[in-house]
């Protein structure tokens, strides 16, 4: 958002996502019953397999559109690779990821760019369609609203632990699977039961992106730690030291807006442990809570956790609430 500040806006009635309040995607109205969601995401790999890795990066793309109550209709490589360093089938195989996990989604992969780069690097814009009156935004969260997370936290951790040959095979799998499942069932959730706001949890995690959707909001929540979806053996894995740098500086960079009572250095950690593809983060009144976990564990949700509250207070406090 520092970045983008200095960047001139261009007044748009038909925009109704801009960067405003740094939210998941762009929408944009073509008429008063269908808007455009236009996403683009990319980075490098965090799994030593090709084919995998194109499934998570394609998987992480189409989040985003999700998030938005979006329906996906077409998607676009995005890749950089080192050609003179590597085998183009490496290329082929994160490619053939991609289209692979499009499918699942139901969209076609309608071509893309690549260029020649130090680092592979593989990712999609995807586009997708909503309806304008049911956008789902990071804006709305209310004091009493239920706090759910459609994904267990720690791929941050674990992908780190891998590198370092740290890594149970348990944590692996499981990381590897959460990160590769389409958030299609959050989508499909709350296209039955609406909720007040909705973003997707990823390299600013979970913390982060909890205090953009309370800023925008003007609340503020309470997370119960031990309440929080985990991966096999996380907290082992942070007690060995296994915690990446971009983990560590979301601790750093959102401690003033962060309020610890009675949790443990690892559950803070975790917390704010940037996550790559994963769940969607919903605040839903109280009054439908039970009903919205029903939905996402009928569409086959992954997880269904009920981690907090949103409270009043001063915008954008998140009280991380251990065991006292």
């Amino acid at each position: 958002m520092q970045v983008l500040r200095g960047l001139p806006q261009l007044a748009d009635a038909n925009v109704l996502v801009g960067t405003e309040t740094a939210d998941d995607a762009a929408v944009y109205r073509l008429d008063e019953r269908t808007a455009i969601v236009q996403t683009v995401d990319f980075f490098s790999p965090i799994v030593d397999d090709p084919y995998t890795f194109g499934q998570i990066a394609a998987a992480n793309a189409l989040s985003d559109v999700y998030a938005m109550g979006g329906r996906p209709i077409f998607a676009l490589n995005v890749a950089g690779f080192p050609r003179d360093k590597l085998p183009l089938s490496v290329l082929s195989d994160i490619l053939r990821g991609g289209a692979d996990k499009a499918r699942e989604a139901g969209i076609p992969v309608l071509g893309g760019h690549t260029v020649d780069d130090g680092e592979p690097k593989y990712g999609m814009v995807v586009t997708g369609v909503v309806d304008p009156s049911r956008v789902t935004r990071n804006v709305g969260a209310r004091p009493g609203d239920r706090l759910v997370l459609t994904k267990p936290l720690g791929t941050g951790i674990v992908s780190n632990a891998q590198k370092q040959g740290m890594c149970p095979k348990d944590s692996l799998a499981m990381a590897i699977a959460s990160m590769s499942t389409l958030n299609r069932s959050g989508a499909e959730a709350i296209a039955e039961v609406p909720v007040n706001a909705c973003t997707d949890v990823t390299g600013f995690g979970l913390v982060g992106h909890l205090r953009g959707m309370l800023l925008a909001s003007g609340v503020a929540a309470r997370v119960e730690v031990r309440r929080l979806p985990l991966l096999p053996k996380l907290l082992e894995l942070v007690r060995l030291g296994c915690v990446p740098g971009g983990t560590k500086r979301n601790r750093d960079f959102y401690a003033p807006g962060v309020e610890v009572r009675y949790a443990g250095e690892e559950e803070v950690l975790v917390a704010h442990d940037a996550q790559t593809s994963g769940g969607l983060l919903l605040s839903v009144p109280a009054s439908r809570l039970a009903e919205l976990q029903a939905a996402l564990l009928r569409h086959q949700a992954i997880a269904a956790a009920e981690i907090g509250e949103v409270i009043e207070g001063a915008a954008g406090t998140v009280i991380l609430q251990g065991g006292s």
